[in-house]
C-alpha cells in the first residue's frame, strides 16, 4: 500500500500513480478539523487514501476540496468523509458529467483513456457527485490555527482551477494547473504566464500538483514562464 508523505507539520499527501492515472490527493490537518486536496479517480482510490490516514493514526477530513472537475480529481466525490467544496465552475463541469454519465454510460468516460478503464477495470460502477458548497474567487477557511485559502486562477488545462494555499505551512496545491488542455495538451500562452504570477503572488515554498513530484515554487514559476510560447507537452 501506498503510503502518505509528510511535507510540514500539519500537511502530508498520498503520491500519485502513473499506471491509474491517480493524481496526488492531498491532507491538511488542523486543531479542530482536517481537509483533503482533491477526491480522487474513485471510490476505491478515496478508500485506499483513508487507509493510509488511518495508517499515520490521522482523522479522516471534514472538508475535501476539488481542484478542478476531471475525473481522475472528482470521481471519487461520492465517496468522502465530510463534505465537498469547488467553484461555481468546477459544479457546473460536473453537473453536465453526471448528465453525460446518465445519458451514455460509464462508456462515455472510459473511452477518454486506458487508465481510466484500469481504474474501473471489472465493471466497477462510475458515480458523480454534485459538491456541498459552491464558492466563487476565493474563499479562506480556518481548520484551527491553520488557515487554508482556496483561490480560483487561471490555467492552460481548464477553466474552471481552483488552487489550495495553506499559508502557515508555505504548501500550494495546485492540481493539474500547469498542464496543457487535454487531449492535445495545448497550452495556452496568456493562461501559462497569469497562472505564473498567481503562484508567485501566493508567496508559497512548495507547490504539489496532481501528477508530479513536489517542487519549489520557483521551480513552478519557471516553468509556466518557459511555457508562455503555447507549445504542447506530453500532459505529465
Amino acid at each position: 500500500m501506498t503510503r502518505l508523505r509528510r511535507l510540514t507539520e500539519r500537511v502530508w499527501y498520498l503520491p500519485h500513480e502513473r499506471e491509474r492515472d491517480r493524481p496526488a490527493l492531498g491532507y491538511v490537518r488542523g486543531d479542530r478539523w482536517s481537509l483533503a486536496v482533491d477526491a480522487g479517480h474513485s471510490d476505491t482510490h478515496v478508500r485506499d487514501f483513508y487507509r493510509a490516514l488511518e495508517g499515520e493514526g490521522l482523522p479522516l477530513p471534514a472538508l475535501t476540496a476539488i481542484t478542478h472537475w476531471h475525473w481522475d480529481h472528482a470521481f471519487g466525490m461520492h465517496a468522502v468523509c465530510g463534505l465537498t467544496v469547488a467553484n461555481g465552475l468546477t459544479a457546473a463541469h460536473l453537473s453536465d458529467a453526471r448528465d453525460r454519465l446518465r445519458r451514455e454510460g460509464p462508456e462515455a468516460f472510459l473511452a477518454l483513456d486506458e487508465s481510466v478503464r484500469r481504474e474501473y477495470a471489472g465493471g466497477r460502477a462510475m458515480a458523480v457527485a454534485l459538491p456541498d458548497v459552491v464558492f466563487s474567487g476565493d474563499l479562506l477557511l480556518d481548520a484551527g490555527n491553520c488557515p487554508v485559502h482556496l483561490l480560483q486562477a487561471p490555467s492552460p488545462h481548464t477553466d474552471d482551477s481552483t488552487l489550495v494555499h495553506v499559508p502557515d505551512e508555505g504548501v500550494l496545491f495546485f492540481g493539474d494547473a500547469k498542464s496543457g488542455t487535454f487531449p492535445t495538451w495545448e497550452k495556452d500562452a496568456a493562461l501559462c504566464l497569469a497562472l505564473s504570477d498567481t503562484v508567485e503572488s501566493t508567496g508559497a515554498d512548495t507547490c504539489v500538483g496532481g501528477h508530479w513530484e513536489p517542487m519549489t515554487a520557483a521551480k513552478l514559476v519557471a516553468g509556466l514562464r518557459a511555457d508562455g510560447n503555447g507549445a504542447p507537452d506530453n500532459g505529465l
